[in-house]
Parts: C-alpha cells; sequence; structure tokens
C-alpha cells in the first residue's frame, strides 16, 4: 500500500511519460513479421510488453531487449513461425493475446495461449475467433467456455473475407489487421458494431511506417491486400498519451502547470484528446513544440461527455470530477465493464467510499462535487485505477492505494514520476 502525499501548492514541472503500449506491442509483432532486423527506441518495458516479447521468443524470434535503453532488437521471420509447437502465457495483457493469436494461424502446428484470471472468465474474445472460423483457422476455447486458454491448429493462413464484431474490443480487428498482409489472398474483413477507431488509426499507422498499405470505408470494411510485407526499420516509439493523461489532470486538480514531453496533439493515439476534455472543463492547452503543457483553471467546469472514444481516461476524469464545481456525466464506456476489471462498478464503488455521490448506470455514470472522505482504495488489479485515483491523493491527505504495484502492467515508474510532481 502507498499513501499518496498532497501538493501543497499548484504544481509547475515537466515531465517524460514511457513508450505507448499499444504502439510497442502491435510494433513487436510487425517486426517480428517482417524480415530482418528492426530497432524499435523509446519502447515500453512493461508487464503488458513483457508478455508479449516472451511469446514471441518460445515462437523463434530473436529479441534482444535494453530496459535502460528502452529499446528492443527484433530479428523477424518473414510471416514464418520456426516451431511447431508453443505454449504461451500472456498474464493479462490483452494487447498481447489477441494479435498472437491471429500471428499464430501464420504456423503450422499446435499451439495453446493461456492467461490470468481474468482472461480466462471475463475478458472477451469470442468475435475474435468466429472472424477467424469463417476464414478457416482451426481455433478453440479449450474449456469451451469462449475465454483462454485457446488452441490452435495451425495449417497456414489462406485469408479471405470475413465478419467481424468488433464491439467488445478493437483490438480484434487490430488482430486481424496485422497479420493480413501474410495471408495467401489477404484478408477483407467487414465490420459490425460500434467500435473505438483511434486504435485502429494506431494500428494503421504502424503498418504504414513498416510499409504495408490498408484501405477502408469509413471504418466499416477494410482491405488488406496479400502479398505485402513488413520491411525491417527502425521505429520510434511514441510516449502513451494514457500515461499522460494523468499528468496533465493533476495540473487541472492543483491549478497548476504540467508539460509533458514529446507528445503531440496530432498524434493518433485517440488518448492525447483527453486534453480537450480538460479545455472544455477550463484548462489551458498549448502545444509547444514537441510538448503538450496544461495550466489548470481556479475552478473546474462540470461535463457530460461520451467517452467511448478515449474510454482508458474515463477514471482519469472521475478522479477530477469530485472537484468540478457541476456534475460530470461520463456515457458510453459500457465496454469497459469487460477490461481488466468492470471499470465502471470499480469507479462508482471507489468513489463512494470516498463520500462522493454517484449515480451507476450500465453505460457510465453521472459524479456529483463532494467533500472527499480520505479512504484506502481498492485496485482491482487495475492499473488504471490505482492511477486514477491516486489523482485525489493530490488534493486529499490520507488517500491510500492498494496494491500500487499493478501499475506494472503499462508504467512500472508511475508513482515514482508522480512523486516529483
Amino acid at each position: 500500500m502507498i499513501e499518496i502525499q498532497p501538493i501543497q501548492k499548484a504544481v509547475n514541472t515537466t515531465v517524460t511519460v514511457p513508450g505507448s503500449k499499444s504502439y510497442t506491442n502491435r510494433a513487436l509483432l510487425v517486426a517480428a513479421l517482417a524480415e530482418g532486423r528492426s530497432r524499435l527506441t523509446g519502447a515500453l518495458f512493461s508487464d503488458d510488453t513483457h508478455y508479449m516479447c516472451e511469446a514471441l521468443r518460445k515462437l523463434g524470434v530473436e529479441i534482444e531487449a535494453d530496459e535502460e535503453g528502452c529499446t528492443f532488437e527484433v530479428v523477424g521471420n518473414g510471416g514464418q513461425i520456426p516451431v511447431d509447437h508453443a505454449e504461451l502465457y500472456i498474464g493479462n495483457a490483452g494487447t498481447a493475446a489477441r494479435p498472437l493469436v491471429s500471428y499464430l494461424a501464420l504456423g503450422n502446428g499446435e499451439f495453446i495461449i493461456d492467461g490470468d484470471a481474468p482472461m480466462r472468465r471475463s475478458r472477451p474474445i469470442s468475435d475474435l475467433l468466429d472472424a477467424l472460423k469463417q476464414l478457416d483457422v482451426d481455433v478453440r476455447s479449450k474449456f469451451d467456455n469462449n475465454f483462454l486458454p485457446l488452441v490452435i491448429r495451425a495449417n497456414g493462413l489462406k485469408g479471405g473475407e470475413t465478419r467481424l464484431d468488433a464491439s467488445k474490443s478493437s483490438q480484434f480487428l487490430t488482430s486481424l489487421m496485422l497479420v493480413a498482409p501474410y495471408a495467401e489472398k489477404g484478408i477483407a474483413i467487414e465490420v459490425v458494431g460500434e467500435m473505438k477507431t483511434p486504435y485502429i488509426d494506431l494500428t494503421i499507422s504502424v503498418m504504414r511506417a513498416f510499409g504495408v498499405e490498408v484501405t477502408h470505408h469509413n471504418y466499416k470494411s477494410f482491405h488488406i491486400q496479400g502479398g505485402q510485407r513488413y520491411q525491417a526499420r527502425e521505429y520510434a516509439v511514441e510516449p502513451d498519451a494514457s500515461g499522460a493523461s494523468y499528468f496533465f489532470a493533476a495540473a487541472a486538480i492543483t491549478g497548476g502547470r504540467v508539460r509533458v514531453t514529446n507528445l503531440s496533439t496530432d498524434s493518433a493515439q485517440g488518448d492525447v484528446q483527453f486534453v480537450n476534455v480538460l479545455e472544455q472543463m477550463g484548462c489551458q492547452v498549448k502545444q509547444c513544440g514537441n510538448d503538450i503543457e496544461v495550466i489548470g483553471p481556479d475552478r473546474l467546469k462540470g461535463i457530460d461527455l461520451d467517452m467511448k472514444a478515449i474510454s482508458d481516461t474515463s477514471l482519469t476524469l472521475a478522479a477530477l470530477a469530485p472537484f468540478a464545481e457541476s456534475p460530470v456525466t461520463i456515457r458510453n464506456i459500457e465496454h469497459t465493464r469487460h477490461q481488466e476489471t468492470d471499470r465502471i462498478h470499480a469507479m462508482a464503488t471507489e468513489l463512494r467510499k470516498l463520500g462522493v455521490p454517484v449515480v451507476e448506470r450500465q453505460d457510465g455514470v453521472e459524479i456529483s462535487p463532494a467533500q472527499v472522505t480520505p479512504t484506502e482504495i481498492e485496485t482491482y488489479q487495475d492499473h488504471r485505477v490505482a492511477m486514477g485515483f491516486s489523482l485525489i491523493g493530490l488534493r486529499v491527505p490520507g488517500i491510500r492505494i492498494k496494491d500500487p504495484g499493478c501499475v506494472s502492467k503499462t508504467f512500472p515508474s508511475f508513482f515514482d514520476t508522480l512523486k516529483t510532481l
């Protein structure tokens, strides 16, 4: 357990955040598919990227990791998987599990993917399995419950046409897209259901950086032509916009100034748009060269917001809500009930423990301003709960975060960085 120390005056600092988990894991897989040696700089070293890296190594990919230098060197196998059997363990890393399922379809042999309890009982994957089965991939849930562990009996990926429901996770679509150039016929995907498109833009940007083109029609249908090949290269991973959101919020909650280095509002990362939310709440936002700066107001305004596109920052906003001058309503994030934990229920439960009035709805919450009562915060093994609720401790003494180590999933140095404020 860790107790957050309140800041006695407005914060005024510059922060560097680690590389993006989403970019790092996509780039690791794409570099493994390429022919030859790629170098990933500014990469994230965390639980999720560790699981991806170790899985690829078990599949015959040579990877040299330099954690201090934040670099990976990956020797790709040109779309080949040189082993015919492997048992992979991916913890609770959705950004590893979903893409690896499609990647394994390129091989020849039997492969098993397993993970932590949430992956085995609550984190969805069945819609991806359905789409792969339409492409004649032999993949099944070992216990016939549509969760991990999965068994893939691979015999190469012919490709073709498939329909995919991506409403529960855009990672399903990312999974198919990343391997599609190595399918014999390419892959045409018809998307059903509403999904978060910013992460698909991020996927497309990584694929294009390594030399593969994607066509789509208003995010409803995608076509990736077969025969394209990723080109090995040096690739710089952007800082993590989701991780940056907590420090932008620190400026908002203290009425101070925080600058995050090497991040642009033009980033393909959807969560960088959280600064627009802060602007609506009364903050000033500036693009200063390669950095983004946020200056907090004397008093935060309430807001009513559809957060589906940037739902990973919904817990960041929830932590600001008690200090706003009017209610904060977060809508259209029902899919977050199926992430590391039921995030809607978690935010409502922990805010109520803090004495904050909350109306919990199926797709979101309404949070009213309140005097916060110090308490211990249960984190549900969810990094975003831990990082989001720690912000309240910057204003209120006695906020204690249980299981702070859960932030190792995406931002192992988070609490050290928070202390620098």
